[in-house]
């Protein structure tokens, strides 16, 4: 009965989103919650709708305590680096993104995000292998590429760059001429 009850309630805190209700589907979360108390997964939407609100620092005390729940809960990690980039702490972003990425190494959101937070802190090398991993696990990610492709411009390597970019033009060809643009490099020939 209880599992019924809790799925009762999800449910309806997601029409609640659905219509823009979101203070209602908050209330309805937190009755999810009551029936199971520290479920990581209504903690997170907790979080996620109080961050959707622009609630971040209260969003933020969910994901720590879905974290708390279930310290191997990648995706929560996940989410809290990001918050914390959105809220400008790249140090502490890292090590949520780190955290995630040592329960599912391949997380290739927390990759990017992490890559993202150290190019914020111009430690542009270390930036390069998660990038480079991202792309690897998500080959048509032309937000990857893109920074990738920057990043090894800005490091000096515009070899590497013009590579990127005639990879991102077999299909993504407008973030390709965009890179080509802002870097004064070549787009291939039709």
């Amino acid at each position: 009965m209880n599992a019924l009850l809790r799925w009762l309630y999800i449910e309806l805190a997601r029409w609640c989103k659905v219509f823009g209700q979101g203070e209602t589907a908050l209330k309805y979360y937190k009755l999810a919650l009551g029936v199971r108390p520290g479920d990581p997964v209504v903690l997170a939407s907790i979080g996620f709708e109080l961050a959707r609100q622009g609630r971040k620092r209260e969003a933020l005390s969910w994901f720590d305590r879905a974290v708390a729940a279930r310290p191997n809960y990648a995706e929560g990690h996940f989410d809290r680096g990001y918050l914390l980039q959105e809220l400008n702490d790249p140090e502490a972003a890292i090590a949520a993104f780190n955290e995630a990425l040592k329960f599912n190494p391949d997380h290739d959101r927390a990759l990017y995000g992490k890559a993202l937070s150290l190019i914020g802190l111009r430690r542009h090398d270390e930036a390069v292998a998660p990038l480079e991993k991202s792309t690897k696990l998500q080959p048509f990610s032309p937000y990857a590429w893109y920074q990738l492709g920057r990043l090894q411009f800005d490091r000096g390597k515009p070899d590497k760059t013009q590579a990127i970019i005639e990879h991102l033009v077999t299909f993504e060809p407008k973030i390709a001429a965009q890179l080509a643009r802002e870097t004064g490099l070549k787009l291939p020939p039709e």
